[in-house]
């Protein structure tokens, strides 16, 4: 998606929020912003803009993405753990 036209001509895009002329896209859904009215993510070793109605719904922080990838691996951990536990007890009689 082009958003600032070359050789002086007129945008194609203007920002959800103010407007103005867009700079490009949020990450998250796409909607054309300019450098005002954009937030830049933290916490990733690139950088990313997104609309302040993405960075209110939490998508500028990356680690609320790992959140499942980390439950994925933690659960079955926790399991055997306390299965392990549960054995132990049992023999220990």
């Amino acid at each position: 998606m082009e958003l600032a036209s070359h050789d002086d001509g007129a945008a194609n895009a203007t920002c959800k929020h103010c407007g103005g002329v867009a700079a490009g896209p949020c990450l998250r859904c796409h909607a054309p912003l300019c450098g005002d009215c954009c937030v830049i993510s933290e916490g990733s070793v690139e950088v990313y803009a997104i609309c302040r109605d993405c960075a209110a719904e939490g998508a500028g922080e990356l680690s609320s993405r790992w959140a499942p990838v980390l439950r994925l691996l933690l659960w079955p951990i926790a399991a055997l753990l306390l299965l392990l536990v549960v054995l132990s007890l049992l023999t220990r009689r």
